[in-house]
């Protein structure tokens, strides 16, 4: 059996979808053996290829806002692991980001995930991570019905942009989701007292 430590360095250093890859691999991901919260999303866009942290930029600092959580926290590997579908920026496709790289998951997220004992919630961000997940299915119809896959699952819309009209026409969302996403997130991160 891999520990961690090694699967994590196994991972990052990843080159099998290289000749798949625009900007050549960068695989972003973090997790912790204590991690609570599972990220589960697509894949890293342009900006954290750059920089090589994970939703560093708008789309980060909407989910950030969402779950109700600081930088320090969101960064804090014992607060929440972040393991997309696929580790590295997939290039472009015509309206966005390409899919993510269909031999990632396979090759590394069950063996990540076995590692992560601590997870106790998993955020399913946009329509890839939920059909790996649940199968298939609307995006819309899933993060309506929210709370028939609580208490380990919570699908989300991806908080990029482009959400942000999906959210006008779902009003919903932010009255009956994100309350219950904040108080879960809340709750998970709260320091254990014995």
């Amino acid at each position: 059996m891999d520990d961690l430590q090694t699967l994590l360095a196994q991972a990052r250093s990843c080159t099998a979808c290289a000749a798949h890859l625009p900007l050549g691999p960068r695989p972003i991901l973090q997790l912790s053996a204590g991690s609570r919260i599972l990220i589960a999303s697509q894949a890293p866009g342009t900006k954290a290829h750059l920089s090589g942290v994970p939703f560093d930029d708008a789309s980060g600092r909407r989910l950030r806002e969402w779950l109700g959580v600081t930088p320090a926290q969101f960064y804090d590997s014992s607060n929440f692991a972040i393991l997309p579908m696929g580790l590295c920026y997939p290039g472009r496709r015509t309206g966005g980001d390409a899919p993510p790289r269909p031999e990632c998951a396979p090759l590394w997220r069950d063996r990540l995930l076995r590692q992560a004992k601590g997870i106790r919630l998993t955020l399913l961000i946009g329509s890839h991570a939920q059909v790996h997940v649940l199968g298939a299915g609307t995006m819309t119809d899933r993060v309506r019905d929210f709370r028939s896959f609580l208490p380990d699952h919570l699908p989300l819309p991806h908080p990029s942009w482009r959400s942000t009209g999906w959210m006008r026409r779902n009003p919903w969302f932010e009255d009956e989701v994100l309350p219950e996403l904040r108080r879960r997130v809340a709750e998970l991160l709260r320091p254990v007292t014995y």
